[in-house]
C-alpha cells in the first residue's frame, strides 16, 4: 500500500501504518531539500519507504527508494539508472498508452487511476476497464483513486497487488487499514 503526502509533518505520518509506503508529492511548491531530507530520515527510521515524485535527479541525490512518476511525465530518460543500487521507480497510467510509455521508463509498478469514481474526475475505470487495462501489462499493478469504505472490498476483484490513496488512507489510519495489509 502507499500513501500520497503533499508535505512534512511528523504528527500526521505518525498515523500512517510502517507497511504503507509514503510518495511525496507537491507540484505547487519548489523542492525544498531540507524538508526532503527530514521526510527521508523520518521514514528510513519508521522502516517506511519513502519515494519522491517527478524528480528523479534529487531522489537519487538524497538517497529516496525510489521515485514516483505521475502519468503526465512522458519524458523517457530513466532507463538509464543503474541497476546495482537498490532505487525503484513507480508511475501512473490512466490507459494502455500510459502504461506502454510507464514501461519504457522502467517502471517496475504501474499505478491505475482512477480505479473509483472520484470528485475531480467523472470518468473512471471501474473493475472490467481496470482489470482489462492490468492485464495488458507484466509490471505490478496498484489500484489507485476513489477508494473509500464503502469500495474497499472490491479491492479483491481487482488484478492489482495493492492500493493507494491520499485521504482515506490518512483519515482511517492502521486500524481500519489493518485487515488489508496483506493484500
Amino acid at each position: 500500500m502507499y500513501c500520497f503526502v503533499n508535505e512534512f509533518n511528523p504528527k500526521e505520518l505518525s498515523t500512517i501504518n510502517k507497511n504503507i509506503g509514503i510518495i511525496y508529492r507537491n507540484y505547487t511548491k519548489k523542492v525544498d531539500e531540507k524538508t526532503l531530507i527530514s521526510l527521508k530520515n523520518y521514514c528510513k527510521k519508521n522502516n517506511q519507504k519513502v519515494f519522491l515524485a517527478n524528480n528523479l535527479k534529487i531522489a537519487k541525490k538524497l538517497s529516496f527508494d525510489g521515485v514516483y512518476i505521475p502519468s503526465f511525465n512522458k519524458m523517457l530518460n530513466t532507463k538509464n539508472i543503474s541497476k546495482t543500487i537498490k532505487f525503484d521507480i513507480i508511475g501512473s497510467a490512466h490507459n494502455e498508452i500510459d502504461i506502454k510509455i510507464k514501461e519504457k521508463q522502467g517502471c517496475s509498478t504501474i499505478f491505475l487511476a482512477p480505479t473509483f469514481k472520484v470528485i475531480k474526475n467523472k470518468n473512471y475505470l471501474g473493475i472490467l476497464r481496470f482489470n482489462k487495462l492490468a492485464l495488458s501489462s507484466d509490471k505490478k499493478i496498484i489500484s489507485l483513486g476513489g477508494i473509500n469504505e464503502t469500495n474497499i472490498k472490491k479491492i479483491n476483484l481487482l488484478i492489482c497487488c495493492g492500493f493507494a490513496g491520499i485521504s482515506w488512507v490518512k483519515k482511517n489510519g492502521p486500524s481500519k487499514l489493518r485487515p488489508f495489509l496483506k493484500l
